[in-house]
């Protein structure tokens, strides 16, 4: 058994030798900072109520902290997570009739395009997810299909209706960009929602003092 063993110890040192190190795969949450001053804390039932509406979005900045929606390294995002707030009934049916019907979001990931200024293109989403089953929760959802992103892709939200995600109070420091057209940044009438893969949309639509809360788990590529 002795003698057996020395051969094998050998062959596998000289593996080991030949064989190069691999770079352990790294978790990363994409949109998650440090406790806020307001709380990062959902709008409704409060007044104003607010929510995401009908468009797709990302956080630009949050106080010094910027790109927080930006991918720092290649690798596959394998869920995404939202907090929501809890509107009340009447809150609920009002966003219903006037937001294209019940709560549904997911994610989009984004591409910056060289040009015209602030122009992404679409390059791949998850399946949306009705909502209102969470709201007044966090809620995490894993990708049945993961999806593979590139250092600097933006990780975006995704509403096709409304979603109870936005945080309000904060300083103009604090910003998001939407993919509503410039002349409609201040309606929400319009379906702005970016879903064709492979289309490009200018994010001209900057929103300050107000937070989308939502995150994204990547795992980096080794």
């Amino acid at each position: 058994m002795i003698k057996r063993a020395v051969p094998l110890l050998l062959t596998s040192l000289a593996l080991a030798l030949v064989l190069p190190a691999v770079a352990p795969a790294t978790l990363a949450e994409l949109g998650v900072i440090p406790a806020t001053t307001p709380p990062t804390v959902p709008s409704c039932p409060g007044s104003p109520c607010l929510a995401v509406s009908r468009t797709t979005g990302f956080q630009l900045k949050v106080a010094k902290q910027t790109k927080l929606s930006f991918a720092p390294r290649s690798g596959t995002i394998v869920a995404w997570t939202i907090t929501l707030a809890k509107p009340n009934a009447s809150q609920i049916k009002f966003f219903n009739a006037n937001e294209g019907g019940a709560a549904e979001a997911g994610i989009a990931i984004l591409r910056l395009q060289p040009k015209p200024n602030l122009t992404y293109k679409l390059v791949a989403q998850s399946p949306p997810v009705m909502l209102q089953a969470y709201f007044g929760k966090t809620a995490q959802f894993a990708l049945e299909t993961t999806i593979p992103v590139k250092k600097h892709d933006v990780v975006a939200l995704s509403v096709p209706t409304w979603a109870p995600a936005l945080a309000l109070g904060f300083g103009h420091e604090t910003s998001w960009r939407a993919s509503r057209p410039r002349s409609q940044c201040t309606s929400t009438n319009a379906l702005s929602t970016q879903t064709v893969i492979g289309g490009s949309v200018q994010y001209y639509c900057l929103y300050q003092t107000a937070r989308l809360t939502y995150s994204a788990t990547l795992i980096s590529t080794p």
